[in-house]
């Protein structure tokens, strides 16, 4: 397909041949000594053989070795193409010579040199070669990287440099190319990540980049509207199915890492022609709309892990002539349209579970097991084995929530007398500089920090066992339109409840076969993060192997949460309303809570939780959720030692010195972002930005509000601004000892809630009823300013 376009394409470049054919231009001698020398370099092929001094250059008759097209008397179009399978030039090539001298073609807009032998990497003098709109050096042994220089030939509509030895990652530089509508680097050794860039090319009709090491995800290659020929086999690009246009015409990803499932938008492309998307890792439900696409001819989905049911009533486009299904986990009856007699059509299906009359297929049995080990819901159990499913896990459920009910009695019995310890203490401190400027109800308010432990799960349904059927049900069997994506901990799809509830589902996929009283410490553990600025667990669900007790997939189920990261209401640049300052102050204080209760709330304290701005999501109503904790079940490699205890939840368990900085580190990365509304991404800008409200701290009023974010600038108070600026520069310190606790952090951002409430005379949203009659003698923070 994409060797038919460049075909087309330089068959309507060539169409001003028959214009001038019949016209006698002499082109000028600089051009033809040009011609000449360019001859000399390519050690006079034999399809030049007929050049000379005296050849009329301009009125030689065009033919598929040699093109020549001048208009006036300068040449514009060069096409030279050799013997194929031609050997590589002698040793005294260069082609430093040959772009040197094809520079003297000043109005050369298009350039064919194919089979020709040439060798060496592309120099950067091409750059002065700027009427060049088609470059075509393909099948040559061209070495080397792509030169940057080459973004400097903003008319190229056509780049093919197939079937040659260019090495390297591509340099994104395709933002260059506003007009290019074909690029083809095919059978090549390039490497790395694909350009981003590439979804600038808002005209680009070919891609084909099929046959090299390119590795990662696919760029967002929505924008390009008229891509119709993509073509990346044989890379190992992956794991995600391509975010695409829906007008394209032939689609091959074959033999690649693509594992998660056909999006089932892929109903939409009702141009498409050909799709390969074999030898991957693809699994999940088969869209069976693919087989009945209006343009689809040719099908081949062979070497995956689909699932899904054939009927024989299925409609079917009468004009596939190729179908490959084999290798898959296909159950069900072929399709009576696809095995209707045709001449041109090919069909292969072995190797599934299908009804078949051959002894191709496999039992049913093998296709169930394999489904569950690749972690993909399949509708193959049979009623009787979910039910021994289901009572098992109820069985379990009942133990486990009998369980969680002594555990929160005893954690609401401790939190009872740890509250009395707390309230016979001296107020924390503030600021070495807390202003007295306020009531002394207000400094007495500031200094208690939320009753976090005792209201946390307020409103959070109560921790339960779920059954495989509900969340198949909740999932439509796990269908592609629910899967949210996948990751080193597992699969994760939305769903909704019978109540309506919407959660999220992450499926464990296990490596090893361990029986249900294993998981139970994990459980026990997870069951325990219930808290208003969670990301909650609501329940889990065990799937047995059928041959035995073991555990052959663990589900957790989680509250959704969806309204956006905090990022997307910070600094991610949308349209959508950003938060305020004491909104941005109330999502501080959330956060801060909900590291406080990973630390403190449970026994044992999850720690080094790696904390980032995307990890934080926003409910419905604005409140802030920790979505990333650090559990060991969740990690790639679990162990078991000879007590049966997992050595991974040894590991991180176990509590080192000053681990709970890292995290107030993190959340200071948090606040800096929050308060500067610009997306920090690498250390050195995090370093600047750190550096920048450090030194406003030591200016004046004016000096700190100019500092952070426009739209909070004239809505903060001085006193609350310039407390969450001194929590940020400490929590950031690089002495982790120097860092403040989580304590000291929540309750400094509770005084500056405090006071902004009071700046904005509203009444204070933690008032009591007794306050001392002056305020308290705050002592001093341990650590400066620095």
């Amino acid at each position: 397909m994409a060797k038919g376009f460049i075909r087309q394409s330089l068959i309507l470049l060539l169409l001003v041949v028959s214009i001038h054919s019949s016209i006698s231009v002499k082109l000028q001698s600089s051009q033809v000594e040009a011609l000449l020398r360019v001859q000399s370099i390519l050690n006079f092929p034999s399809v030049l053989s007929s050049w000379n001094k005296k050849t009329k250059f301009c009125n030689l008759e065009p033919s598929s070795s040699v093109t020549v097209v001048c208009y006036g008397n300068n040449l514009t179009q060069l096409h030279i193409c050799g013997d194929k399978g031609a050997p590589k030039l002698p040793h005294n090539f260069s082609i430093d010579s040959l772009v040197e001298t094809l520079v003297k073609l000043p109005s050369l807009k298009v350039l064919t040199l194919v089979s020709l032998g040439l060798w060496g990497s592309l120099p950067g003098k091409s750059e002065q070669m700027s009427s060049l709109e088609m470059l075509n050096v393909s099948s040559n042994f061209l070495s080397g990287t792509i030169p940057e220089e080459i973004s400097s030939l903003t008319n190229l509509q056509g780049i093919v440099l197939d079937d040659n030895a260019f090495s390297g990652e591509i340099p994104d530089i395709f933002g260059s190319f506003p007009v290019l509508n074909a690029l083809s680097l095919r059978n090549n050794s390039f490497d790395g990540s694909l350009p981003k860039s590439l979804s600038k090319l808002s005209g680009l009709r070919v891609l084909t980049l099929a046959n090299n090491q390119f590795s990662g995800e696919v760029p967002d290659l929505k924008g390009l509207k008229n891509l119709e020929d993509l073509d990346l086999e044989n890379n190992s690009l992956g794991p995600n199915f391509p975010q695409l246009e829906n007008k394209l015409v032939s689609l091959i990803l074959r033999k690649n890492k693509f594992r998660s499932g056909i999006p089932a938008e892929i109903g939409s492309y009702y141009q498409l022609k050909k799709l390969d998307v074999s030898l991957n890792k693809f699994m999940g439900p088969l869209p069976m709309s693919l087989l009945s696409l209006p343009s689809i001819n040719y099908l081949n989905i062979a070497k995956n892990k689909f699932t899904g049911a054939l009927s024989k009533n299925m409609a079917c486009n009468v004009a596939l002539n190729f179908v490959d299904l084999s290798s898959n986990l296909l159950t069900g009856d072929l399709p009576d349209c696809l095995v209707s007699k045709s001449k041109n059509r090919i069909l292969h299906y072995e190797g599934n579970c299908l009804n078949a009359p051959d002894d191709s297929q496999h039992q049913y049995s093998f296709c169930r097991n394999e489904a569950f080990a690749a972690g993909i819901a399949t509708s193959i159990k049979k009623r009787d084995q979910k039910r021994k499913a289901i009572l098992a896990s109820c069985i379990v459920g009942g133990v486990l929530v009998f369980a969680v009910l002594l555990v929160l009695v005893f954690w609401l019995f401790r939190r009872v007398h740890a509250k009395k310890k707390l309230d016979a203490q001296p107020p924390r401190v503030i600021s070495e500089k807390a202003s007295t400027g306020y009531t002394s109800k207000l400094l007495c308010d500031a200094r208690y920090i939320s009753q976090t432990m005792k209201l946390g799960a307020l409103g959070i349904p109560a921790y339960r066992t779920f059954s495989l059927e509900e969340l198949e049900i909740a999932t439509n069997k796990f269908a592609s339109a629910a899967f949210m994506g996948e990751g080193s901990k597992g699969q994760m799809y939305r769903g909704q409840l019978s109540d309506g509830s919407l959660v999220a589902i992450r499926c464990l996929k296990l490596k090893e076969n361990h029986p249900t009283d294993y998981f139970m410490p994990h459980i026990e553990l997870i069951s325990k993060l219930r808290h208003r600025h969670l990301v909650s667990a609501l329940g889990h669900c065990f799937e047995y192997y059928l041959e035995g007790s073991s555990v052959s997939r663990l589900f957790l189920v989680f509250e959704y949460v969806p309204n956006g990261t905090l990022r997307s209401w910070i600094s991610a640049g949308r349209a959508r309303r950003k938060l305020t300052w004491s909104q941005r102050i109330a999502a501080s204080i959330g956060i801060a809570k909900g590291i406080e209760f990973l630390h403190a709330g449970i026994t044992p304290g999850i720690f080094s939780n790696n904390l980032r701005i995307t990890d934080i999501l926003m409910d419905q109503n604005l409140a802030a959720k920790i979505s990333s904790y650090n559990l060991p079940l969740l990690t790639d490699n679990m162990g078991m030692d000879t007590n049966g205890a997992s050595t991974q939840s040894k590991e991180v368990y176990k509590r080192i010195e000053h681990e709970d900085k890292m995290d107030i580190y993190d959340f200071g990365v948090i606040l800096l972002e929050m308060l500067m509304g610009i997306q920090i991404k690498t250390r050195s800008e995090l370093n600047a930005l750190r550096n920048q409200v450090q030194a406003s701290l030591a200016a004046d009023e004016a000096a700190r509000r100019s500092t952070v974010a426009e739209e909070i600038q004239n809505t903060c108070s001085a006193e609350s601004l310039k407390t969450m600026m001194e929590i940020c520069t400490r929590c950031l310190l690089k002495d982790l000892t120097l860092r403040p606790t989580i304590e000291d952090v929540l309750w400094n951002l509770q005084f500056a809630s405090q006071v902004q409430d009071a700046w904005q005379g509203g009444e204070s949203r933690s008032s009591r009823s007794s306050s001392p009659a002056s305020p308290p003698q705050l002592p001093k923070l341990r650590f400066t300013i620095h």
